[in-house]
């Protein structure tokens, strides 16, 4: 039990240390900072991103927010870049480098060949006076006081002030070209965000048949019409203008409340003035209202005609929840 309580501590300092460094980094934002906003968002070409060791493996971290935030960018690693890659890079390129010390052997040798090729270099970089610093066009100031290792060796304050930079100059740069959520869908069209900001009820409804009954028919064919269609109700209509609807619900308080059936019609029992669906609303927006009526269909018009009926199993078969 001891032994445990203090490897709770160990993780608490972890944490605290690397909140502590995060927060110091609001004092390194600035005219620096700013004008690498203003270089990226004007480049002609791509931010390609480059590092060694752990700064590489942030670095890429780095280039998937940029790419999914408008800002085209790739990853080059450092040592592959010496070792034949640099044709990666382009004059219009500008180069984004990641470096704790500033002092690796392969950023020295990279960045004389970067200055051949004439790219604006940026550095992200814990140690101002170091080569990779005072070679650099810009410098974004990443030190921190000390890692959270206790023997101030292993990155871990350092790499999650890079990675908190970056994300920062990714969000600068996603407002300063007025990247929309309709942008983000457009990059992510697979995943569960990018299909909560596109999919539509239309994408999904016409896969459902259309349950109807005319407002006259018996109860029989009502029962009929929610079974075979399995969607648990159907639309009540009259020349397609929707008057109300029936659900499972609804049959089940009809049998609690009538002892004879046999004369009832579907208007008898009908709810009237459902919760309907326009076929151009998003399916989240249709998820957030069975959600709020506590409901698992909703009927979809369209100019008061109805078209059909999307059910909730229908939306969380898309992975929106």
């Amino acid at each position: 039990m001891k032994k445990m309580k203090s490897l709770k501590t160990i993780a608490i300092n972890t944490i605290r240390e690397e909140a502590t460094a995060i927060a110091n980094l609001v004092n390194f934002v600035d005219s620096d900072f700013l004008t690498c906003v203003d270089l990226i968002l004007h480049a002609k070409g791509r931010v390609i991103v480059t590092g060694i060791g752990k700064s590489a493996i942030i670095g890429q971290k780095i280039v998937a927010t940029f790419n999914s935030t408008g800002t085209p960018a790739t990853f080059l690693h450092a040592a592959d870049a010496i070792h034949g890659d640099l044709g990666t890079i382009q004059k219009d390129d500008i180069v984004l480098c990641l470096s704790k010390s500033g002092e690796t052997p392969e950023i020295k040798i990279l960045i004389p060949l970067l200055k051949e090729y004439g790219s604006s270099l940026i550095a992200i970089v814990g140690n101002k006076e170091s080569y990779l610093a005072k070679q650099a066009d810009l410098v974004i100031d990443t030190t921190v006081s000390k890692e959270a290792c206790p023997n101030n060796l292993a990155p871990t304050s350092s790499t999650t002030a890079q990675l908190v930079m970056g994300d920062a100059l990714a969000v600068c740069l996603l407002e300063a070209r007025g990247f929309t959520s309709s942008d983000f869908a457009r990059l992510h069209p697979g995943g569960a965000i990018g299909k909560q900001l596109y999919l539509k009820v239309s994408d999904i409804y016409s896969n459902n048949q259309a349950p109807r009954v005319s407002f006259d028919d018996d109860i029989k064919k009502v029962i009929y019409e929610i079974s075979s269609k399995r969607l648990g109700a159907t639309a009540v209509i009259k020349e397609d203008k929707l008057l109300g609807v029936i659900t499972d619900g609804d049959l089940r308080r009809m049998l609690e409340n009538n002892s004879d059936i046999s004369k009832l019609t579907a208007a008898d029992i009908m709810t009237k003035k459902p919760r309907t669906i326009t076929p151009d609303t998003l399916l989240v927006n249709a998820l957030n209202l069975m959600r709020q009526n506590n409901i698992t269909q909703l009927l979809v018009v369209e100019k008061n005609l109805y078209k059909g009926v999307i059910h909730l199993h229908d939306i969380l078969r898309e992975g929106i929840l």
